[in-house]
């Protein structure tokens, strides 16, 4: 896992943004950077992903079940819809999740979440926006 001091922040999402772009371009790739801001690129676009909550990076297995929801959208949709389809899909479940009971409950909660969403809740619960860098 990443450094506390790698994390995507209000602070440095410029240069999360551009160096999201580029490592994209340098693999030819989607690249996805998760944490309490996700970053899902290409060489051109950028969506930053505001969903989710801090104890799903505080539970072992968001990042696989990240990996599952991802490999699922795949199969309905290009590579880059499906990563950030994926993230919002995890975070909006992960938002839902929310519990006072403890990180035990939460990762019931999420896998209880992401296995009943509908798209209504999705499209009305996701904090997405395409990225344009000022001096891009």
């Amino acid at each position: 896992d990443a450094d506390v001091a790698d994390a995507v922040t209000e602070d440095n999402l410029d240069a999360s943004v551009a160096f999201a772009k580029s490592m994209a371009a340098r693999l030819n790739a989607v690249v996805a950077i998760t944490g309490a801001i996700d970053l899902v690129a290409d060489e051109k676009t950028c969506y930053v992903i505001r969903n989710g909550r801090p104890e799903m990076g505080k539970i072992t297995g968001t990042g696989c079940m990240l990996g599952a929801v991802c490999a699922c959208c795949l199969a309905a949709a290009p590579a880059f819809e499906a990563a950030v389809s994926a993230c919002v899909l995890l975070g909006v479940a992960g938002e839902r999740a929310e519990t006072p009971r403890g990180s035990g409950t939460f990762f019931v909660n999420l896998m209880d979440e992401l296995s009943t969403l509908d798209g209504r809740t999705v499209f009305l619960s996701q904090h997405t926006e395409e990225y344009h860098l000022e001096n891009a």
